[in-house]
């Protein structure tokens, strides 16, 4: 009996502490840089798709490069799934954020100017989601141990 009590007085406080551990990353400052700074180039990148996409398209390869280096960081960040989750949405190839537009702008060499307003405030605020997200995790000061 004494024993069974020395194990729960033990195993009690381990699923306290447990409990209590955050289940969402904590804030980092370099990953807020790079959604901020990120957004503010493919906005920039956009408003060039009314130009053939052979022209920027040196461009859009280093974007894309800075885009998957971002993911990448968050993919191995703890408890970061929901931001990496985001990340893969608006950089999805197939889907309708900013790598759809990628890839339309590349297959028809251009987009209209009407379209490519419309896309700008998706995408704009794909990223002041993800942005927003970062900037409202705990500080690092703040987790208790």
């Amino acid at each position: 009996m004494k024993i069974t009590r020395f194990y729960l007085a033990l195993l009690l406080p381990l699923c306290l502490l447990l409990s209590c551990s955050p289940t969402i990353s904590t804030f980092d400052q370099t990953a807020y840089a790079q959604a901020t700074s990120l957004k503010v180039d493919a906005l920039d990148l956009m408003d060039k798709a009314t130009e053939n996409y052979t022209t920027h398209e040196s461009e859009v390869k280093t974007l894309q490069l800075n885009l998957d280096k971002a993911i990448e960081y968050d993919k191995h960040r703890p408890n970061n799934q929901i931001t990496t989750q985001m990340w893969t949405l608006l950089n999805d190839p197939d889907g309708h954020l900013f790598g759809g537009f990628l890839v339309k702008w590349k297959k028809e060499g251009k987009c209209n100017a009407a379209y490519i307003v419309d896309k700008k405030k998706q995408i704009s605020n794909s990223f002041d989601q993800i942005a927003e997200l970062e900037s409202k995790k705990i500080k690092p000061a703040q987790v208790t141990q």
